[in-house]
């Protein structure tokens, strides 16, 4: 039964972040349970619910990644090394890691950092000069 929670927990988790990492996990985990009530041993279910995550990040999620990535309407939803470079506007006061805020870039609202000691204000024209997850580090 604690193997039908742990998936349950990873596959809110995934719904929530939609990171495609939690849906291992969640599969390791529903795998576990099906070996826990089939008999299999604690050292099985482990192996299981440990080896199957690992197994489906480095061999399914790279394909899911690109094939989502074909089909999105907008480039821009995916934050990567190609924003940096580009122009964005911010839209309230951005500063450090602690105190983001938020740019426009391509009609879309970005949270948004910069290195910049004074932080910048809103309207000002910055350019993307790094990618932290989804995250945007700008310059003025």
């Amino acid at each position: 039964m604690l193997w039908v929670v742990i998936a349950a927990v990873f596959l809110l988790g995934e719904a929530l972040t939609l990171a495609f990492f939690a849906v291992f996990a969640a599969a390791g985990a529903a795998v576990a349970a099906l070996v826990a009530w089939l008999g299999g041993p604690l050292w099985g279910q482990l192996v299981v619910a440990g080896a199957l995550p690992v197994a489906g990040v480095w061999t399914l999620r790279p394909l899911l990644v690109r094939s989502i990535g074909r089909h999105r309407s907008h480039p821009s939803l995916a934050a990567g090394p190609a924003m940096v470079g580009q122009s964005a506007l911010t839209l309230d006061r951005v500063g450090d890691e602690h105190h983001p805020g938020h740019v426009l870039y391509r009609g879309e609202r970005w949270l948004a950092v910069t290195d910049d000691p004074e932080g910048l204000g809103p309207d000002t024209p910055v350019t993307i000069v790094a990618v932290r997850g989804t995250t945007l580090v700008v310059w003025p």
